[in-house]
């Protein structure tokens, strides 16, 4: 079998069984539990919102129980020091908020203030190798890319790190990209050897594959909260148009969506047709001789109405803070108390580590 055809059969797997967990969630949200987060690094943004928050508000609205992880403890995994950390957290909370999350419907609260999340790494650590984490292709992949001056014990335990996290509140489903799987399989090879070992607890969470577009940043490389090339959702709409008039394309004049050979242009055009909720080619097409000018008004008149209402409600939350930080506080009173019963019973299953 030819390595196009290998990867042709896989994708139609892959989709087949996506379309099938769709169908199961749509049929009983309620026997789910998703697992998701972010690290608070930096601002969130467009692709952000196009890639994971927009879902989870989708899962939210089906029924399903939706936990949101601010994983404050994990910002340390790739970099020196966790700078200016209670602003990012801040301000990822409103932007939660503003873009649909419901405290009284999901939980979202922050790594650090679940001490039972660190204290089940413990045993997790124990039921993989030092091989399998050395060869996990995520891990590699954070190590090239690592910010430290050196890399860190925690960079090889990260993907244990996030077994811990999703499976403290027994969470079977965990929104990924495809690049993203080997970390799952680890969760998965966690959950699966400790049942086995010491008894059934765990699920072995299913990966729910994201068909997140790829929005590349405004220097038309991948858009990053480190890399200065994104659009902030807390961003004004001067500031977007600003930014969004400084993005790269190229010298062709006519517009057309071609993502291979035209990426600058092509990520403009796709993220206008998100914002609009129509097809790429159809906007590419509508622009046609305009070129870039032309483009860039079409993206900064739809990002600015589609961010309109979100960043009115970002506003309307900043303006009582108190509000937000109990919807944490609440949060982490509830993460806590499942992390404790899933502790306690870990320690039972593996009889009766000392307290």
């Amino acid at each position: 079998m030819s390595t196009a055809t290998a990867t042709a059969t896989a994708s139609a797997a892959i989709a087949a069984t996506t379309a099938e967990l769709e169908t199961r969630i749509r049929q009983a949200p309620q026997g789910f539990r998703v697992m998701t987060g972010d690290r608070p690094t930096g601002p969130l943004h467009l692709g952000h919102y196009f890639g994971t928050l927009h879902n989870r508000v989708r899962l939210q609205e089906l029924g399903v129980d939706v936990f949101v992880i601010i994983a404050d403890y994990q910002v340390l995994t790739d970099r020196d020091v966790a700078d200016r950390l209670g602003e990012h957290m801040e301000g990822m909370l409103l932007d939660y908020l503003a873009v649909g999350i419901d405290p009284a419907r999901s939980t979202v609260f922050n790594h650090s203030a679940v001490p039972a999340l660190n204290q089940l790494m413990l045993p997790f650590l124990s039921l993989v190798s030092v091989a399998e984490l050395n060869r996990n292709p995520t891990v590699k992949d954070e190590i090239a890319h690592s910010r430290q001056s050196a890399v860190s014990g925690l960079m090889f335990t990260y993907p244990v790190h996030q077994a811990a996290d999703i499976l403290f509140c027994k969470g079977n489903l965990v929104p990924v990209g495809q690049d993203q799987l080997p970390h799952l399989e680890v969760t998965r090879t966690v959950a699966r050897r400790f049942n086995e070992r010491y008894g059934a607890v765990f699920p072995e969470p299913e990966a729910l594959l994201s068909d997140a577009p790829l929005l590349l940043g405004t220097d038309g490389t991948k858009m990053s909260k480190s890399r200065g090339n994104s659009i902030a959702l807390g961003a004004d709409a001067d500031e977007t148009a600003r930014l969004i008039k400084g993005a790269k394309t190229d010298a062709e004049r006519y517009i057309t969506y071609d993502p291979e050979n035209r990426p600058g242009v092509s990520s403009l055009v796709l993220l206008a047709a998100l914002c609009l909720g129509r097809e790429p080619h159809a906007v590419a097409e509508e622009v046609g001789g305009g070129g870039a000018a032309a483009l860039k008004r079409t993206v900064t008149e739809a990002v600015n109405s589609r961010m309109a209402p979100i960043r009115a409600r970002r506003a309307e939350y900043a303006r009582d803070m108190g509000y937000v930080r109990s919807v944490l506080r609440a949060g982490n009173e509830r993460a806590n108390e499942i992390a404790m019963a899933t502790l306690e019973e870990v320690r039972g299953m593996m009889g009766g580590a000392p307290q």
